[in-house]
């Protein structure tokens, strides 16, 4: 028999995460004006369910597609040129998966390999309650027969309504011992659980991050897949820290990438002057700070095993892309002139949507002061 042809090798060859998300970019870059009305990307997120890039970054073995993080945050960087929202919401699902694939593949937990194969099985979108619920933990954990009984408020859900299970935690408090937050997942389906329309902000309207409500729901025992002290760092919210913040912030260069196109293009309509060149210099700047900075964000993940080091890489490359991204966007809103203050235009849109670039962990001053921290060889467990 004849070996296959490699015309015949390339078609056989599965797309590349990123070469779905270019597919569908133009389908939601004509929805997403349309969106901004804090209406949810439900639509794009029909899409992204039956593309497969939902199950991307589960590992192939476990029935995904394999995709390692490099591909998914050149994947969520496509996604966002064409709807930043689109990207923001879909990137909490990825570091959701992202992060038991590589617990499966580096560390060989099995644990994590029932979730992984459900999400490449039955494409279950999975949900995030972010930087609201950080390493101080939220929310109350009451311990019942067999359990926990959960109370609790999520903020800044992304993705919420269309979402399978809300990966989150609660503050459990015993007598006479530390605070623990248990970490479980929440059917979003329970009888305990409601959606609350919250979502009304400047930019990203198209999210769906609205509140959560958990009213009595009750995990198993067996359900609590870590138990950690609430208020200082734990090892795998390193490996949180490692993986999500580039993934999260990806979104953002690539909204950035998305308003230096647009405004290149709004310039381009009239004769250059100096003015001109000096601020398409100053924006081409400022994006390639913010993509370097990006680039040392998943190289710390690619050659580093998690560690207080590692946040640390990880955190300055995020100040830094939010920093880049920000004002590379407004360069661009000054190139475009009075072009860009139309919404026809979509500058604008890309304007407030890379504001939320601001309010993700760790935040400027808590950054510095984690960085100074290590500089100085003194304590980082509590500085979050």
């Amino acid at each position: 028999m004849s070996a296959p042809s490699a015309q015949t090798a390339a078609v056989s060859e599965p797309r590349s995460a990123v070469e779905i998300a270019r597919e569908l970019a133009p389908v939601f870059a004509e929805r997403a004006a349309a969106v901004d009305d804090d209406r949810f990307v439900a639509d794009n997120f029909a899409l992204l369910k039956t593309s497969g890039l939902v199950e991307a970054g589960v590992p192939r073995e476990l029935g995904g597609g394999g995709a390692d993080v490099d591909e998914l945050a050149a994947m969520l960087r496509v996604l966002a040129y064409h709807c930043g929202s689109t990207g923001l919401a879909f990137s909490m699902h990825t570091h959701q998966v992202a992060i038991p694939a590589w617990r499966w593949q580096r560390q060989k937990a099995a644990a994590v390999e029932p979730l992984l194969r459900r999400v490449a099985k039955e494409r279950l979108l999975l949900l995030s309650s972010g930087g609201s619920d950080w390493i101080a933990g939220s929310g109350k954990a009451e311990k019942v027969e067999g359990g926990y009984r959960i109370t609790a408020r999520k903020i800044f859900t992304s993705g919420a309504p269309t979402g399978d299970i809300l990966m989150t935690g609660a503050v459990f408090e015993a007598a006479g011992e530390p605070p623990m937050v248990l970490h479980f997942g929440i059917p979003m389906n329970s009888p305990h659980v409601k959606l609350l329309d919250t979502w009304r902000t400047l930019g990203m309207r198209g999210t769906g991050s609205q509140d959560v409500e958990i009213n009595g729901h009750v995990v198993p025992e067996a359900a609590v897949g870590l138990k950690r002290k609430a208020g200082e760092w734990h090892p795998s919210f390193q490996l949180i820290a490692t993986l999500a913040i580039p993934l999260i912030y990806a979104v953002y260069v690539g909204v950035a990438e998305s308003a230096r196109d647009l405004a290149v293009g709004l310039a381009k309509r009239k004769a250059p002057s100096r003015a001109t060149l000096e601020l398409a210099g100053r924006m081409e700047t400022e994006l390639t700070a913010a993509r370097l900075a990006l680039e040392s964000m998943l190289a710390a993940g690619r050659h580093q095993a998690p560690s207080a080091d590692t946040v640390n890489q990880v955190m300055i490359g995020r100040g830094l892309v939010a920093r880049h991204a920000i004002a590379a966007v407004e360069q661009a809103m000054e190139l475009a002139g009075g072009a860009g203050f139309y919404r026809a235009a979509g500058l604008e849109r890309r304007f407030r949507d890379i504001q939320a670039a601001r309010y993700h962990p760790l935040l400027p001053n808590v950054q510095a002061e984690y960085a100074g921290a290590l500089a100085l060889g003194l304590p980082i467990d509590r500085i979050f």
